[in-house]
């Protein structure tokens, strides 16, 4: 808020709590841009050694987000300072809570953040560890995967661990789930796009001689076709329930329905994409995979027109620190670039 108040920048805060909207307006009508930034960090203690090191501890930065910040921040100060030479408007949109489910994407979007001015695009950016910097990446149409996190509740009949004949082990039952499930899922010849199922967290708080009343299992599906996320839905609760229902037990299965699949908007996405060529050459702008990690920048992708690409930050002749990672890290050069390419975007969609 400090900078866009420097910058002579207009803005209104507190939308979905801590969200940010910035507004810059050229004095011709035309399209209206707008431009996402995430601002969120994760709880992670930093193991870097850096001048740019968090300074809340138990918290760091490990998706980039701070990167996104700082590239959003230059690019509407360059585009407030070139406004008059364009035509339209750019929304500047730094959102809240894109980590943590359900995220802030869809609250800022509740809180009008496309509308009044109606706007006709939206473009998003984030950082790729794997990709050198000086580089950008895109990906046209299916993109990013749907995301649902899933909770099983298995309950059996707890008791002495010596009298297995008197209890219903909810552990085996568990095992015999979670084997079922991978069997089924890791079977790729069904009718979908890419997919997985995947759990990482199993809990059955017994002893050595204390068999437990429930064992909690707790998993993700990624997907990018929504009938077949609907579907595998009922699966894995037929799965769940016919195997418990075998052994006298009971599974309880709650889905947590999260972010849609990521779907780039091909005729933005080609547009941005040689407005990159423009700026930063052939060269540094490379085709990307579809990937099963989630954004929710997929609401605003299923609102309007819309392209979510990736700026490359990994340092020369240096090990990639994979996001989420204590000691993930950036090549603060990468900024630069990042500014550059969206300015640049901007530019040539407001002038076409």
């Amino acid at each position: 808020c400090e900078k866009l108040k420097e910058y002579g920048i207009p803005f209104n805060s507190g939308i979905a709590k801590t969200g940010i909207l910035g507004t810059i307006e050229s004095r011709e009508k035309g399209k209206v841009i707008a431009l996402r930034a995430d601002m969120d960090a994760l709880p992670i203690i930093e193991a870097n050694d850096i001048s740019y090191k968090s300074t809340h501890e138990g918290f760091m930065h490990a998706c980039g987000h701070d990167v996104h910040m700082a590239c959003l921040l230059g690019v509407a100060r360059v585009l407030n300072e070139i406004k008059d030479e364009l035509k339209g408007t750019i929304k500047i949109i730094f959102q809240p809570s894109e980590e943590k489910f359900p995220g802030g994407a869809i609250k800022m979007i509740e809180q009008g953040v496309l509308e009044n001015p109606h706007v006709d695009h939206v473009i998003g950016m984030h950082v790729l560890p794997t990709l050198e910097s000086g580089k950008v990446g895109f990906k046209a149409g299916k993109y990013m995967a749907s995301t649902d996190e899933l909770y099983l509740t298995v309950t059996g009949k707890g008791g002495h661990a010596a009298t297995p004949e008197l209890v219903i082990n909810p552990l085996l039952v568990s095992a015999e789930i979670l084997l079922a499930l991978n069997t089924f899922f890791k079977d790729k010849s069904h009718d979908a796009d890419a997919y997985v199922l995947t759990f990482g967290r199993i809990i059955g708080d017994g002893r050595t001689n204390i068999v437990p009343d429930f064992v909690s299992i707790d998993g993700t599906l990624r997907a990018y076709n929504e009938t077949w996320r609907k579907k595998a839905h009922e699966i894995i609760r037929n799965i769940c329930n016919e195997i418990a229902e075998k052994y006298g037990a009971s599974c309880e299965l709650l889905i947590a329905h999260g972010y849609p699949f990521l779907n780039n908007d091909v005729e933005l996405t080609s547009r941005v994409l040689d407005s990159a060529i423009d700026m930063l050459g052939r060269e540094n702008v490379l085709p990307l995979e579809m990937r099963l990690t989630a954004e929710d920048f997929a609401y605003f992708a299923a609102e309007r027109p819309s392209c979510f690409y990736r700026l490359g930050t990994k340092k020369e002749n240096s090990a990639v620190t994979n996001l989420h990672t204590n000691t993930f890290d950036v090549d603060e050069s990468a900024i630069e670039t990042g500014i550059a390419a969206m300015v640049w975007m901007v530019v040539m969609e407001l002038l076409c």
